[in-house]
């Protein structure tokens, strides 16, 4: 049956499917009895179809799976081959990727980008909702590739991952396939002002990605007030973490942050932000354990036909994992004693309640956000309805792009 022609039916019409080289089957223990078929068809019964129990005389007794077992099990180890899981149930689908994860279908580089898109694209949030990777750096460098394939997750932590101002997750992070993302935590990666305009420049000049955000987490980084006007394009932004960054507390800063995102500072550290609630959920949370602790293996280097270029990406990569798992991570536990910059956007009950502290308070009578939002929604219709006069106001004229902007629009 090994070379028999495979059929698959595709709209009602039937064809042939000549290019599909089917896994092969893990090897049996040698023995006298196993013959060269069970070494090459994988349609013939394996090991892994049965079960192995013992009796109560103590007597190894076997049976065989289901045969929807069996149908799982050939079907997981042919992942690769799966072109849709899309209307598929749940609970199928949970069972094959359990059936993947223990075959090690994702510890293949070869396939396990392919496979966990197929899973994401079928049953989204369900194969992971909430992805924590703080300060495992290697982890994120070893697998962006497949971490890239989640695109409905909610809650991502990336704190003390060494993005920099200029990483390759930054275009991620603001596509459309990560529009569900409410919880973003990039604190403690020397994230600077120029980073936190990289990262917003789609938002704020093509007006895509980061829709849902409503908690961000810039704490640890070298970022300024300046900074702050970079964020005014989140509209759903409720839950600001500044602490250990270059802005110092005092009215000036309430005001600025009052004016430009319409949050007050919590004078008790908000509980959202001490990361004890951030975890790994879904499908794929023992998947990613498996990544970790399998880091530390090098992937073997397909051969090339010149040795010494091949030589060289061997060890070179072999010395950038080395000095990623060496290096110490750039906060350590002295983030404790710091003190705590956590804004929130206030509620009526907030107010009424009437224990804001004076300086908060007045800026609250200073300006009201609403009124603010108004009147830059009448502003900018202002500038966009009379296009050809030159603009009077400041606030249109800010809405010209920057020679920094159009060297980041360029860019992307």
């Amino acid at each position: 049956m090994d070379n028999s022609p495979i059929y698959v039916r595709e709209k009602g019409n039937l064809r042939r499917v000549g290019d599909i080289i089917l896994a092969q089957p893990k090897p049996l223990p040698s023995s006298s009895s196993s013959s060269s078929c069970r070494r090459t068809n994988p349609f013939v019964l394996r090991k892994e179809h049965f079960v192995f129990t013992y009796n109560e005389e103590g007597s190894l007794r076997y049976t065989t799976k289901s045969l929807f077992d069996i149908a799982l099990l050939f079907v997981a180890d042919n992942i690769h081959h799966v072109d849709s899981l899309v209307d598929f149930p749940e609970q199928i689908g949970d069972r094959l990727f359990v059936a993947a994860e223990e075959s090690h279908v994702f510890l293949n580089p070869d396939v396990s980008q392919k496979a966990l898109k197929l899973f994401s694209d079928a049953y989204g949030d369900l194969v992971l909702g909430s992805l924590c990777l703080r300060n495992r750096f290697p982890l994120l460098h070893e697998r962006i590739t497949e971490i890239k394939t989640f695109h409905s997750l909610k809650s991502l932590d990336l704190f003390g991952c060494r993005l920099g101002d200029d990483h390759e997750l930054f275009r991620h992070l603001t596509s459309t396939s990560l529009a569900s993302l409410t919880q973003l935590f990039i604190g403690g990666n020397n994230l600077s002002d120029a980073g936190l305009q990289r990262l917003t420049a789609p938002v704020r000049i093509m007006h895509k990605g980061l829709d849902s955000l409503e908690l961000l987490d810039v704490s640890y980084n070298p970022v300024s007030e300046r900074a702050l006007r970079y964020l005014k394009c989140l509209p759903k932004l409720v839950k600001l973490d500044a602490s250990g960054t270059n802005m110092k507390l005092g009215t000036a800063l309430k005001t600025a942050v009052w004016n430009l995102l319409g949050l007050i500072h919590s004078e008790k550290p908000l509980n959202t932000f001490d990361h004890s609630g951030c975890k790994t959920e879904g499908w794929a949370e023992q998947v990613v354990n498996q990544w970790e602790t399998s880091g530390c293996q090098m992937p073997k280097q397909k051969k090339m036909e010149e040795s010494r270029a091949s030589a060289l990406r061997f060890f070179g990569r072999q010395k950038f994992v080395r000095e990623v798992l060496n290096a110490s991570p750039l906060i350590d536990g002295k983030e404790a004693n710091m003190e705590k910059l956590h804004f929130y956007k206030p509620t009526a009950s907030d107010r009424l309640r009437g224990d804001m502290d004076p300086s908060t308070t007045e800026c609250l009578q200073i300006k009201n956000p609403a009124s603010c939002i108004r009147k830059r929604t009448l502003e900018s219709s202002t500038c966009d309805a009379s296009p050809q006069s030159p603009p009077t106001k400041t606030k249109c004229s800010s809405l010209v792009f920057t020679a920094e902007d159009t060297d980041l629009l360029n860019s992307y």
